[in-house]
């Protein structure tokens, strides 16, 4: 068994080992996470100290899905949530440690059953109460009750919980009935941030209309879904994370989420000085960004990069040997020079290249059009009169269902359609919304599901590929897999831990669970004006650093 790659450092993008730290120590995971690459959002030399005041105005590729961290997914989403809520702790996104946020200190049990956080004193909500050791019960206990079809990434962390003590006050005392190990970064994620009464206490779905009660450095002022969220600066903020750059309130007084699908138009209203930043600038605006004086600030996904998971209950891909030859008859260089850029990287594993556990599989996802073509003849499956291939007169054709939750999505699926082509498979494109896809998912009604998650903890493989998770794969227990990936959460030695997370990469690929295709990148236009915006260890982008010189 190969041992995780660890990545060296680089000029351009800083990636660095770390580990979780805790009390015990046993818990500690060494990796890589990811830092800002390319202009990371610095202050200009010439802009001179902070300077508070202002509205940012930035553009969304798409609109946010829910207004509720604990439901949010895509990082246009995230990107609006996460300024409304804190964290227990926060992850560094140099060296990868947890750093105090709402949680003070902490400590772990050594079996990784409880953990036990003390709060700090003096943190309120947006409404005016008490951050307690009960809001952190109540928020766990309400992210339970929302299920994994509302809240499938928070309810994958807190896997085996069985609830959460206020010890006191200011202590929360939280126990699982099994082995726990990557909880501890989970709490530094928005999906667990933690949430007053007020909120807690809703049905899923009026956690989703701007109502939102949390402690974080902003607060919604209006929410129109699919149209804008409007935020303001909290008053009197003074908890921020030992991340920051700064203590005490924002810089900004408030932040203007518009939606603005069209790339042209996001590039175009930068450029004239009607918005500050938006989301998803593509190669083509790099020479109109750059005549504007704006910059482009990228950092590189952390988690499992984009790809199609395939329901092995659906035709074709009930074939293992199909699913391995969809592997190799995919140019994952192509995709990225063809539809990308420099800032992207195509997907080597089961994991993106900055995530902890990462293992370079990039040799079993070689080009290699000639290998598809074989496992496709030893499967059975042979050209047809119009190049597809057919076996017992079906037809070797399936569909994927995607979002353009990121903007390049539809445009590598058509060139990995015809890619699939010159082997001889048939990929049929479906492009539906948002809420349309969870909707699919839920009933799983795909043939094959486009997407990628973000996290950076190779703990995300168990959320994505178990079948006591969403069994997005639609699939039986295979232990070879399963037992690796649930081991994973009890591995109290951290270099146990990363192999195991290894291991499960490979057999993920093996099985043909995963066929992946590019690693995503953040790739943020920002004005000369806009300074400090920064990205989260998930390269998730965080605003309270932020600020705006004259325009």
């Amino acid at each position: 068994m190969r041992r995780p790659r660890r990545i060296p450092r680089s000029t351009t993008v800083i990636r660095t080992r770390h580990r979780l730290a805790t009390v015990t120590g046993l818990l500690a995971l060494a990796g890589t996470v990811v830092a800002c690459g390319g202009d990371a959002g610095g202050t200009r030399a010439d802009a001179g100290p902070p300077r508070p005041g202002g509205t940012l105005r930035y553009g969304l590729s798409q609109a946010a899905s829910c207004s509720d961290p604990a439901q949010a997914g895509s990082n246009q989403t995230l990107y609006v949530t996460r300024q409304i809520v804190d964290s227990l702790t926060d992850q560094d996104p140099a060296s990868g440690a947890l750093r105090p946020w709402l949680a003070r200190s902490w400590e772990a049990s050594p079996d990784a059953t409880v953990f036990t956080f003390r709060l700090a004193d003096d943190v309120t909500f947006s409404d005016g109460t008490a951050l307690t050791a009960e809001s952190v019960r109540e928020t766990f206990d309400s992210i339970v009750r929302l299920g994994a079809a509302k809240a499938p990434l928070g309810n994958g962390y807190l896997v085996n919980y069985v609830g959460t003590t206020a010890v006191d006050r200011l202590t929360a005392r939280v126990e699982f009935s099994k082995p726990n190990a990557q909880f501890l970064q989970a709490t530094s994620t928005p999906q667990l941030g933690i949430q007053g009464a007020a909120t807690t206490a809703k049905p899923a779905e009026q956690r989703c209309d701007g109502s939102n009660v949390g402690s974080g450095p902003f607060v919604y002022t209006a929410y129109r879904q699919d149209v804008s969220a409007t935020l303001r600066k909290r008053a009197g903020y003074a908890w921020g994370s030992a991340v920051f750059a700064h203590q005490g309130e924002a810089y900004l007084d408030g932040i203007e989420f518009t939606v603005v699908p069209e790339s042209g138009v996001r590039t175009g209203s930068l450029t004239s000085g009607q918005l500050d930043a938006i989301s998803d600038a593509l190669p083509q605006d790099l020479p109109l960004l750059e005549a504007a004086d704006a910059r482009l600030l990228t950092a590189p996904n952390p988690g499992i990069p984009f790809g199609l998971q395939p329901n092995l209950t659906r035709g074709p891909l009930r074939d293992p040997l199909v699913r391995q030859a969809l592997l190799p008859a995919i140019d994952r260089q192509q995709l990225v020079d063809t539809v990308l850029g420099p800032q992207f990287k195509p997907a080597t594993s089961a994991l993106a290249s900055t995530t902890p556990g990462y293992q370079n599989l990039s040799a079993r996802l070689a080009h290699d059009p000639a290998r598809a073509r074989a496992l496709l003849d030893q499967a059975g499956w042979v050209p047809g009169g119009d190049g597809i291939r057919v076996r017992g007169g079906e037809r070797l054709s399936f569909g994927v269902v995607f979002t353009q939750v990121f903007a390049g999505n539809k445009a590598i699926l058509e060139l990995v359609q015809q890619q699939l082509r010159q082997v001889g498979v048939e990929l049929r494109l479906d492009l539906v919304s948002l809420a349309e896809t969870t909707a699919r998912q839920n009933a799983k009604d795909y043939d094959t599901y486009y997407y990628n998650t973000t996290r950076a903890d190779g703990d995300i493989l168990r959320n994505a590929f178990t079948v006591q998770g969403r069994n997005l794969n639609v699939r039986e227990r295979i232990p070879a897999l399963d037992d690796i990936l649930e081991g994973q959460l009890s591995a109290g030695d951290q270099a146990a831990r990363l192999a195991l997370i290894g291991t499960a990469q490979e057999r993920v690929l093996d099985a043909g669970l995963w066929i992946p295709t590019v690693e995503l990148s953040q790739a943020i236009g920002a004005a000369h004006t806009l300074h400090d915006l920064k990205f989260e260890a998930s390269a998730r982008l965080q605003f309270f650093d932020a600020w705006l010189s004259e325009r």
